[in-house]
């Protein structure tokens, strides 16, 4: 939907996002583009966390790797303060800020299960149910969050306490590779081999290095049937 407010207006620090600003926003952005007029925003404002109260400014439902892109820039170019919602579930609410714009992965939940290589590739707005569901057809699975709702974004960067971490250790130690969107709107992948200071502080380290956009992981077999 166009944006169709005359401005935006940041209490935080006085910022007044013009129409036109986001109206080219808007023509370069696949995803939805939520503000605080659009009948959406009430809802797609929540997470996990009831007790967490913010209004953001705009939240950028990216629907791909570009998008989030777009929205750096957008935020960058309009010294907008940053959130980043995967899974939405951190019970601390850094997934939403009031005044800024919230770059929102939500919709970006694709899982890619490799089975001959044991490995799955995970985009970041996917929970561990997302995960569990399409692994455990195969007997196989990873360290994952405690309960199925947890975001795999958020938990991994986290290092990733699960059930599983006394056999098969945290879910950074099974991580192998992040694809990431920096600060200054690049794309990288880090790796061992690739960007690999990088990748060991993404491994564990918080979400301060950028963007994450899609994770694989190492897999074990595990079940399908199990008992604890």
């Amino acid at each position: 939907m166009r944006p169709t407010t005359t401005r935006l207006e940041r209490e935080a620090s006085g910022v007044t996002l013009e129409a036109s600003a986001l109206t080219s926003f808007h023509d370069s952005f696949r995803g939805e583009l939520v503000l605080p007029s659009d009948d959406a925003y009430e809802q797609a404002r929540r997470v996990w966390n009831a007790a967490i109260d913010r209004r953001p400014a705009l939240i950028a439902r990216c629907s791909g790797v570009v998008d989030v892109v777009r929205a750096v820039e957008f935020a960058r170019e309009h010294e907008l303060l940053v959130a980043v919602r995967g899974g939405g579930h951190n019970v601390a609410g850094h997934g939403t800020c009031d005044g800024g714009i919230v770059v929102d992965l939500s919709v970006m939940r694709g899982v890619d299960l490799d089975v001959v290589r044991r490995t799955v590739r995970v985009q970041a707005g996917a929970t561990w149910g997302d995960v569990d569901h399409e692994t455990q057809a195969f007997g196989l699975a990873t360290t994952g969050g405690l309960v199925s709702t947890t975001g795999v974004a958020g938990f991994t960067l986290g290092g990733g306490f699960g059930w599983l971490m006394r056999k098969h250790g945290l879910a950074c130690d099974n991580l192998l590779s992040v694809e990431l969107v920096t600060a200054s709107g690049r794309i990288l992948r880090a790796n061992a081999d690739e960007n690999a200071d990088l990748f060991w502080g993404m491994r564990g380290g918080g979400g301060n290095f950028g963007i994450a956009t899609s994770f694989e992981f190492r897999l074990h077999p595990v079940g399908p049937l199990v008992t604890a």
